[in-house]
């Protein structure tokens, strides 16, 4: 694995880095962190210290906000039938959930409806006095992603007048279409990559999505639950502007952050700027736990107290996941919306479930996966991935192509095929922009869409071959050897003398952390294995875990580290080697006690004796 230092350090970087650790009083290992992620004055390390909700940009300035506004406020002030279309991963599922939670707040604050005379009327007197808020999740395995007419002529039958998309519609065009001469109004909320010809985007009422042509809004990385949230910021001011508050609490949007934290970091956009402030409210949010939902959610997951960004990542999110993948979705918007205890429950414990045989499907499609991405690279270089077969759960592809990345470095798409179509989901590298390299191989594909990270793709299962080949030569054109080899990337040296566990609470001030804004890495040379052992892996694969105590020099009095470091346990290092090491601080709770833990990413031999 090669190391890479994240700056070159030079007499003015060493300079401007400890004028910076003295104005913000911080130690130089944190002031070096934040100066190679270029945050190098103090009003932007203040800033990015302490996000504050009042820095969020004026949601005005998302194109067609104004136009989905004015259309919002007429249902409401008509009391007609809404209904939010969501997707059904985590993003679309909290998004759907917050608009729907916030939209029946704003409706029952809505203020008397007046007859054609002016005399006010008590909204209980009145049918329909109310607008109602209702919700659709579309049957992954059945409608599959977006909007489908067929789901379009139900909601309009059953009365809906506006239906408001959340986390896909930036492409359908025939089901727009189609919605309008139904006479049923659209707003699209997206977040995935949008034509960048307005004459090819839906002729919706109004469309929200930083990445359409001709949005200049700040926030370009928001997910879609980010761009719901600007949303209501911008509908609750033009309802308190008309007075439809004046009489009735105004409704708190810091309380559904919780919502917005989880759909954000479970989409992994980057944690910075927008999202960075969003994420950092809603932890706290979530840490309280006050919605039923998340209370029993993060019972379930056995997580107490205070939430981190990555317990979203891998406790909580997936649990919403997993009923989108396997079945209905609509089981995590039933949820987040629950105000019951009993029944916020016995929904999470069934979510749970869905969850634990989400994983024993996905381990096993991941080891075939992983057999075929192993025969393929046996039979010659490649510098992409794609993978298929019969039988595979396409709910779970995205997972296991986020496997293949981590394990073989490269972009890749698993695909599962059914009934002659192969349908399917990828990731990609750093440097390689995933949804531009489906538009250049989109003559093999019936549709796809998606980001430079992840996408969706749906072809015949008999371009599965071609699409193979086209995708590897886009993979070689656009791939260099070098960006295909596994890298750890170094925020900064340490010596040993800087380790403790007052550095470690320090830098938890970064957080939070995950994509856009990595937890820190370090390197320190020169240590000493004083102990090494190998622990198993819990569920029986890989080589196990790599447990060491490493000392500062190889004399007892020697400072020393509890280090882990996970799937490291084909590392054979005696007692007495001395290494170099890659790792984050952590720190560990043990019986009411906070210990410092090195957690690696790396060791190697040294060259320091």
């Amino acid at each position: 694995m090669r190391w890479v230092e994240k700056q070159e350090t030079n007499q003015e970087s060493d300079a401007g880095i400890a004028q910076l650790a003295s104005a913000a009083r911080l130690r130089t290992p944190t002031a070096q962190t934040l100066w190679a992620r270029n945050i190098r004055d103090l009003a932007a390390v203040e800033r990015f210290l302490a996000p504050s909700l009042s820095s969020l940009p004026d949601p005005f300035g998302l194109k067609g906000i104004d136009a989905a506004v004015a259309r919002m406020m007429r249902a409401l002030e008509q009391r007609e039938a809404i209904c939010i279309y969501g997707d059904y991963d985590v993003d679309g599922v909290t998004s759907t959930a917050l608009l729907v939670s916030m939209l029946r707040r704003f409706a029952a604050c809505a203020p008397p409806m007046r007859t054609g005379n002016g005399s006010a009327e008590s909204r209980a007197a009145l049918p329909g006095a109310v607008a109602r808020v209702d919700y659709y999740i579309p049957h992954r395995q059945v409608e599959g992603y977006g909007l489908n007419l067929a789901a379009v002529e139900k909601l309009v039958a059953r009365g809906t007048r506006l239906l408001i998309s959340a986390d896909c519609g930036v492409t359908a065009v025939d089901e727009i279409d189609g919605a309008a001469r139904l006479g049923l109004d659209v707003v699209v909320i997206d977040h995935h990559t949008a034509s960048q010809l307005a004459e090819d985007l839906p002729r919706a009422v109004a469309i929200l999505n930083p990445h359409q042509p001709g949005c200049t809004f700040p926030g370009r990385e928001l997910a879609a639950v980010g761009v719901a949230f600007h949303l209501l910021m911008a509908l609750r001011k033009r309802l308190r502007e008309a007075g439809w508050f004046a009489n009735r609490a105004e409704p708190n949007l810091r309380e559904v952050l919780d919502l917005v934290a989880l759909g954000t970091v479970a989409d992994v956009v980057p944690l910075a700027g927008p999202n960075r402030v969003l994420v950092h409210h809603g932890l706290r949010e979530l840490s309280l736990a006050a919605r039923p939902g998340i209370l029993a959610l993060k019972q379930v997951a056995q997580l107490h107290g205070e939430v981190s960004a990555g317990d979203v990542g891998f406790k909580l999110g997936p649990r919403i996941n997993a009923a989108g993948r396997l079945d209905d979705a609509s089981v995590g918007v039933r949820l987040l919306l629950s105000e019951d205890a009993a029944e916020a429950r016995q929904l999470a414990e069934q979510l749970d479930r869905a969850n634990a045989e989400r994983q024993e499907l996905q381990g096993r499609i991941a080891n075939e996966a992983i057999e075929r991405a192993e025969s393929l690279l046996g039979a010659g270089a490649r510098r992409s991935l794609v993978v298929s077969a019969e039988g595979w759960h396409v709910g779970v592809v995205g997972i296991v192509a986020a496997r293949l990345v981590e394990r073989f470095h490269r972009p890749a798409l698993v695909l599962a095929v059914a009934d002659g179509i192969a349908k399917g989901s990828g990731r990609s590298v750093e440097g390689f922009h995933l949804y531009d390299a489906l538009a250049r191989c989109a003559a093999h594909l019936q549709k796809f869409g998606g980001h430079k990270h992840a996408a969706g793709v749906t072809l015949d299962a008999r371009n599965v071959e071609a699409f193979t080949q086209a995708f590897e030569r886009d993979a070689l054109a656009q791939l260099s050897e070098d960006q295909l080899a596994p890298r750890v990337k170094i925020d900064a040296r340490l010596d040993a003398r800087e380790i403790d566990l007052g550095l470690a609470e320090e830098l938890q001030r970064l957080a939070p952390f995950g994509a856009g804004n990595p937890e820190p890495v370090f390197s320190c040379a020169g240590l000493h294995v004083s102990e090494a052992r190998v622990l198993p892996d819990k569920r029986g694969a890989g080589p196990g875990h790599l447990k060491l105590r490493l000392a500062a020099g190889s004399t007892k009095a020697a400072p020393s580290f509890a280090a882990i470091g996970f799937g490291l346990g084909d590392r054979k290092l005696p007692a007495g080697a001395a290494v170099d090491a890659a790792f984050q601080l952590g720190v560990d709770s043990w019986s009411g006690t906070q210990r410092l833990q090195l957690k690696l990413k790396d060791v190697r031999e040294s060259e320091i004796v």
